[in-house]
């Protein structure tokens, strides 16, 4: 069985498929199955049997535990899971291996276009180096949100209620921070009914915009690019790409505004907060986890909660400062 490194993981999944599995039909017992099972040679790395229809194709998967425990009259259909989540053969080794690691499973299916079986892909297949790796990837996209995935399977309720309530607060003050930036402009609001209609697209487009640059640049503070040059650079790339975002987000959802009503001022009002609220947002994503790493404050976990907040706050005050200088 072929070992699957780091240099590996862009091949195609067929490449490294083995079959010595067991396949079974749905109207046979446990106890047929478990017969077929001791004729195997490689039953010490068998987790699962996967179960066929007439037709060949995969309808059902049975862990091998889940057979002991079964009565040995009792027909596969009854105690097989089903749907299977599986991979396509077109699919790469990444792919199949975050499927792994997602849910947790020893061995996936590889089925093709008929949803016919054509081998296995193992965990163990992986070697640790790769695994290590891509766990590591999947945790940092809980952090950014303010959770330390680690931390979370190891200690207390208790003890996670207390890592993570702190940059909640970060939300919650942002949340408070905005209604009373709102609140002088109850009045605008209510004569340009238009606007209040689009604070939720404006607030979306600022936090989505923010978090694609914060992710971009904590994979940068990973590679090892934390010299000021770098940083500049980075800072120039980013302000050249939210400038560009921002004119297409911004003209896009103006145009949608002034076709669905007609009113061109409200419109530029619309687009222009949202061109600027992009590139704010967008510098923020790259100046705050910078500033966190220098700081040297994990940036995956402080930065996702900091930036959300701050990029909320600017989007509204770019929002309703620019409404009112246009409109009144």
């Amino acid at each position: 069985m072929r070992t699957i490194g780091a240099e590996n993981m862009g091949d195609a999944v067929s490449n490294c498929l083995h079959t010595d599995m067991v396949t079974l039909r749905e109207d046979q017992t446990a106890a047929e199955a478990l017969a077929k099972l001791r004729q195997m040679d490689t039953t010490d790395r068998i987790f699962y049997l996967y179960v066929l229809d007439k037709n060949e194709r995969l309808i059902g998967v049975i862990p091998v535990r889940r057979l002991l425990g079964s009565e040995p009259s009792t027909t596969l259909k009854s105690v097989m899971i089903s749907p299977v989540i599986s991979v396509p053969l077109s699919s790469s080794l990444l792919e199949a291996c975050e499927v792994l690691l997602n849910h947790r499973f020893l061995a996936l299916p590889v089925l093709d276009a008929d949803n016919k079986l054509h081998g296995v892909i193992d965990l163990n297949q992986f070697t640790d180096e790769v695994l290590t790796h891509a766990q590591k990837q999947m945790d940092s996209a809980f952090q950014l949100i303010g959770v330390h995935v680690a931390l979370g399977r190891r200690v207390s309720s208790w003890r996670s209620f207390r890592d993570r309530f702190p940059w909640l607060l970060c939300n919650m003050a942002s949340g408070v921070t905005c209604a009373f930036i709102a609140s002088p402009f109850e009045l605008l609001l209510s004569e340009w009914v238009l606007l209040a209609m689009f604070i939720t697209v404006v607030l979306a487009l600022g936090e989505s915009v923010s978090m694609q640059s914060m992710t971009i640049t904590l994979q940068s503070l990973m590679g090892g690019q934390t010299d000021w040059k770098q940083i500049l650079a980075s800072v120039r790339k980013e302000f050249t790409t939210s400038a560009l975002l921002g004119m297409g987000c911004g003209g896009l959802i103006g145009l949608t505004a002034w076709i669905w009503r007609g009113l061109y001022l409200v419109a530029l009002a619309i687009g222009g907060s949202i061109c600027l609220s992009i590139i704010i947002a967008c510098l923020l994503g790259v100046v705050i986890p910078t500033t966190i790493h220098k700081l040297r404050i994990d940036p995956k976990v402080a930065a996702g909660p900091i930036v959300l907040a701050s990029a909320d706050i600017a989007t509204l005050l770019f929002y309703f400062n620019i409404s009112q200088w246009l409109l009144a």
